[in-house]
Parts: C-alpha cells; sequence; structure tokens
C-alpha cells in the first residue's frame, strides 16, 4: 500500500538576492535554484526521502517544463503514472532577500488545476492507497471529489489546508488528520489563531466535526496537536531560517510518515516538527527529509490533556 498525494505540481525557481530594487532599478542575485516544485510535489518527495511509498496526482504541463519535473519526480521516487499532463506547467518564483524573508510569485494556469474527472482518472491509483494527502488549495470540486474517493475505497485522509467553505461540512466528514498553517488557522476561527488556548478551543470544534487528529501553527508559538484525548505542543525549533517556502509541505510529509510507522499523535507531531525545520534551512521548497527517515527524532514536546 502507498500513500497518495493530491495537489499542484510546479517548476520552482529560487532566487536570493542582496536587497529589493526601487521600482526602475536592479539588483544582483547572489544565487539562483530551479527545482521541481508544488505543495503536492513537495509533500510527496518528502514521503518518499521518508522511506514511504508514495504516489502523486496532479497536473504538468504538456512542455519541456512539465517533461522535466514529471521526470525529476520520478528520479526522486515518486510514482508518476497518476500525473496528468496538458496547457502549461505552473511557474513559482521564490525570492529570498534575508533570511527568513520571503515573496512568493505565483503563475497557476487554470490547465494546472485538478478537476473531478481527473480524479475519476485516478481512481485506481486512490484505492490502492491507505493514505491519501489532499492539497485544500485545489478546486473545491476536485478535492471533494478525492474525499469521496479516498472513503468510499476505506483510505485515511490526511488534509492540508483549510476545507472550502461551500462544502466544509461534508469535508471535514471525510477528514481523518487536518493540518493548518497560522493563516488557514484563522480562516477556519474566523479570527487570528495566536496563543494555544485559541488553538485548543478551535481545534476542538474541528475534531467534533469529523478530524480525529488536529494539527495547527500557532505564529511565533510552534504547532499544536490535538487528539479526542489529549495535546501536545510542539515548540518552534531554534536552528537558523534561511526560507520558510515549503516548511508546511515537509511538516505534512513527517506527519504522515509518523503516523503510519505507528507513532503516537505527540511523536507525530514532534517529527513533523524536525521535517519543517530541516526544510527552512535550505533555500527553496524542495525538502531534505532523508536524515529523518529513522525510528526517532528528538525535540521538545509538551503533552498535555485536552481541554
Amino acid at each position: 500500500m502507498t500513500v497518495t498525494v493530491v495537489g499542484q505540481i510546479g517548476r520552482d525557481l529560487v532566487l536570493r538576492s542582496a536587497g529589493l530594487p526601487a521600482a526602475g532599478g536592479s539588483t544582483r542575485v547572489v544565487q539562483r535554484r530551479e527545482l521541481l516544485g508544488g505543495k503536492g510535489a513537495n509533500q510527496a518527495v518528502g514521503l518518499a526521502q521518508l522511506g514511504v511509498p508514495v504516489a502523486l496526482i496532479g497536473v504538468v504541463g504538456d512542455d519541456d517544463a512539465g517533461a522535466a519535473v514529471r521526470e525529476q519526480a520520478a528520479r526522486d521516487g515518486v510514482d508518476v503514472s497518476g500525473v496528468i499532463e496538458r496547457g502549461e506547467t505552473a511557474l513559482l518564483v521564490d525570492l529570498v532577500d534575508e533570511p527568513g524573508s520571503r515573496r512568493l510569485f505565483e503563475h497557476i494556469p487554470e490547465s494546472s488545476l485538478l478537476t473531478p474527472a481527473d480524479v475519476q482518472r485516478c481512481e485506481a491509483r486512490i484505492a490502492g492507497s491507505d493514505m491519501v494527502s489532499l492539497q485544500l488549495q485545489q478546486p473545491a470540486e476536485a478535492v471533494l471529489a478525492a474525499a469521496r474517493t479516498a472513503r468510499r475505497h476505506g483510505a485515511q485522509v490526511v488534509a492540508d489546508g483549510n476545507p472550502p467553505a461551500e462544502a466544509r461540512d461534508e469535508m471535514l466528514c471525510h477528514i481523518d488528520v487536518l493540518r493548518a498553517d497560522a493563516d488557514e488557522a484563522a480562516l477556519l476561527a474566523g479570527e487570528p489563531v495566536t496563543s494555544p488556548a485559541a488553538a485548543r478551543a478551535l481545534a476542538g470544534r474541528l475534531l467534533e466535526a469529523g478530524p480525529r487528529l488536529v494539527a495547527l501553527a500557532i505564529p511565533d508559538v510552534g504547532d499544536l496537536v490535538v487528539w479526542p484525548d489529549g495535546h501536545a505542543m510542539v515548540g518552534l525549533s531554534k536552528a537558523p531560517v534561511l526560507d520558510r517556502t515549503g516548511a508546511g509541505d515537509a511538516f505534512v510529509a513527517g506527519l504522515i510518515a509518523a503516523l503510519r510507522r505507528g507513532a503516537d499523535p505527540a511523536q507525530a507531531g514532534r517529527l513533523a516538527a524536525a521535517a519543517a525545520a530541516a526544510c527552512v534551512a535550505h533555500l527553496g521548497g524542495r525538502p531534505h527529509l532523508a536524515g529523518l527517515a529513522g525510528p526517532g527524532v528528538s525535540g521538545s514536546v509538551s503533552p498535555g490533556t485536552a481541554q
């Protein structure tokens, strides 16, 4: 059995400069990387690096860039039989002008987004999976179709993002594990979630709606992992941050890998946070997780009782 990731595939152009130019000016690029990218691809590559059999469902362009990123995913150990080719390949430009500060420019053509028909075409791939990871930034109709298909075939559903408002109730019913970053948590709560207490309250409401585990990012604090009879706060890593791009994708990959190993929720949160920390130490969103593929990861976890 495999994990199937359903989400964006694209080409990443990462540029690091000494500073941003004024209008009409220019600046020197001191480092440049061109990578396989997109949230779905990043999660899939991270899972492969962690030793998890993984397949990817997404769209690349019917162009040279599409062929290149598909071939790179295959070299990374990802099953690309569910990758669809049409239109233009999505392009993401990540501009880093100082450690930890970035600007992201996205060209995501309509043709690069998944449709319900794409999901139906890949049903056999989903049916052969024990877990399906959904990137909720894809169109609502497509992610809902994927969630229904996964549930019908008995796969656990991991969702990354904010469930679409027009289908939120049904979507939450299909989700086993929900991860939301700080911006997505604010959308779910209707206000910024800036403390562990606020995150626990939001997670409690989400657990009542369907998921069995919820992981929420809290700005400048860390990640809170909540399950029906407990919670654990995983503090932020003290390691230097070069580029935050892809940290959430690495977190999801680590969370899935740990849960598939049989880790308890607190242990899974610890591996997920370690994966995110490993990602932000490098330029670009491509994960660097092979060093975390062993049975355990050290880190700071504060367990508690659900409130």
